[in-house]
């Protein structure tokens, strides 16, 4: 029984995110942009002061040189400024935002049909849970992380 639990929980959310991708590089196909510019562009909207690309690392879950390379690309094409991150936060242009419009909208539009037929009561729990169990998650890593000793995730 626990296996099972265990095997649908970790099947559910792998094929959730591998989709969630999907969605996010099939909207960005008329942009010649890459699903990893979505969160990119989606978060510089939230933050328009700007964000460093650790601190876009740090939110977007990927490695350095993927933010950086997709950051190089936002820039070439307009979306963003400055034209070194290293040395200021990384910015939406006018391009850059109603880019980022767009992709909040249609976000909007994908979370609303993967709600279908869900409750707003249904809905508020099931995040509420998700968000439960990601804490848990995330203590239960820093435990095995201690007690391994390592200093870094793998």
């Amino acid at each position: 029984m626990q296996q099972d639990i265990f095997e649908q929980f970790s099947l559910l959310i792998l094929k959730m995110s591998k989709i969630v991708q999907k969605i996010k590089a099939l909207e960005m196909v008329p942009f010649d942009l890459k699903a990893v510019h979505v969160m990119i562009l989606y978060l510089l909207r939230m933050h328009r002061e700007g964000l460093s690309v650790s601190e876009l690392c740090r939110q977007t879950m990927d490695d350095k040189a993927a933010v950086s390379r997709a950051v190089s690309v936002l820039r070439e094409r307009g979306y963003v400024v400055p034209d070194d991150a290293r040395l200021a936060p990384v910015r939406l242009t006018k391009e850059g935002e109603e880019l980022a419009s767009y992709i909040t909208g249609r976000a909007a539009c994908a979370v609303s049909e993967g709600g279908v037929g869900l409750s707003d009561e249904e809905r508020t729990r099931f995040f509420c849970v998700l968000e439960t169990i990601c804490c848990n998650l995330e203590k239960y890593q820093k435990k095995l992380l201690d007690e391994s000793g390592s200093k870094e995730e793998i």
